[in-house]
């Protein structure tokens, strides 16, 4: 398989098991709090990341690596996951699409200023109809929740973490492998959630089994192997273009929680997934002229009209 190719399934694998922890979520923080919650994922996580290290014997990654490892283990493993958990508690999900999916807006955004990534006209057409999307499906969504300042400011923050980490970890993918970066980070991430460990055993001690079940499904597959496969795809395309495929995440949680929870969509619910897939179709498109132009130069004598 070409590396292409190997990336965009990388790719894809993320944004369903990302899209599959809507529903564990649901169940799980019925009854655990939002730092207990992220604290069981990451340990579940880093457990199990942890083991595929020893097997593979992996160790430690290089000390160059450290510091895009650090920021984003602290920023997206653990600050975001509080954030999203406590933010989505506080809002309704009209609100919490319309601030959370500002994330990778910014992340484009940031990578053309840090670095130095190229933002095409079509990245950013394809993120505008995705996002509009993405609003649509929360909004349609949503019941009749309020939206708190409190939730807001969260939600805002968990994006600004989401981006920030995401473009901190880009760096490090160059000196270190996804495996190393992705189980050092989640090893942050819990040693930023330490605090709520008291909050953790407690809850656990009062949770239903499934409850408990869901969360460590949240830490082997939507962290461990999920944020593995990110890592992987990030490594060989921008970070601007991996944001924008997170998109497509809202548009299979509504197949997933009608599957899932029998929560049948609505024609807006549909529209907007719609739009988050065409919108993320877009983005990962290329120009047909400069792919035209590029076959032409190696091909001495072909026409454009020909490819």
């Amino acid at each position: 398989m070409s590396p292409s190719r190997s990336a965009a399934g990388a790719a894809a694998v993320t944004v369903v098991l990302w899209a599959s922890a809507f529903v564990s979520i649901r169940s799980a923080g019925d009854a655990y709090s939002p730092g207990a919650l992220a604290l069981g994922r990451l340990l579940s996580g880093a457990l199990v990341l942890g083991l595929i290290c020893l097997v593979r014997r992996e160790g430690p990654p290089p000390r160059p690596a450290w510091r895009g490892i650090a920021i984003s283990g602290v920023l997206w493993f653990g600050f975001y996951m509080v954030a999203l958990n406590w933010g989505e508690q506080q809002v309704d999900a009209g609100t919490a699409a319309l601030v959370v999916n500002v994330g990778p807006i910014l992340i484009a955004l940031l990578g053309a200023r840090l670095l130095g990534d190229v933002v095409p006209p079509r990245l950013l057409a394809g993120m505008a109809v995705s996002f509009a999307g993405a609003v649509t499906v929360g909004l349609s969504m949503s019941g009749e929740g309020s939206a708190s300042v409190l939730g807001v400011a969260l939600c805002l923050l968990a994006a600004v973490a989401y981006a920030g980490g995401v473009v901190a970890q880009k760096p490090a993918l160059d000196r270190a492998s996804a495996l190393q970066v992705t189980t050092w980070g989640c090893l942050v991430g819990a040693v930023v959630c330490l605090p709520f460990a008291g909050q953790l055993a407690h809850e656990a001690a009062d949770a239903p089994l499934s409850a408990t079940l869901n969360m460590v499904y949240l830490g082997v597959f939507p962290t461990a192997l999920a944020f593995t496969t990110w890592a992987y795809a990030l490594a060989r395309t921008t970070a601007g273009r991996m944001g924008a495929t997170t998109y497509a995440v809202p548009a299979l949680v509504v197949l997933l929680s009608w599957l899932a929870l029998d929560e049948v969509p609505g024609p807006l619910t549909l529209v907007g997934g719609a739009l988050c897939l065409a919108g993320v179709a877009v983005s990962r498109s290329r120009a047909r002229s400069a792919t035209a132009g590029g076959d032409a130069e190696r091909r001495p004598g072909s026409s454009a009209s020909r490819v």
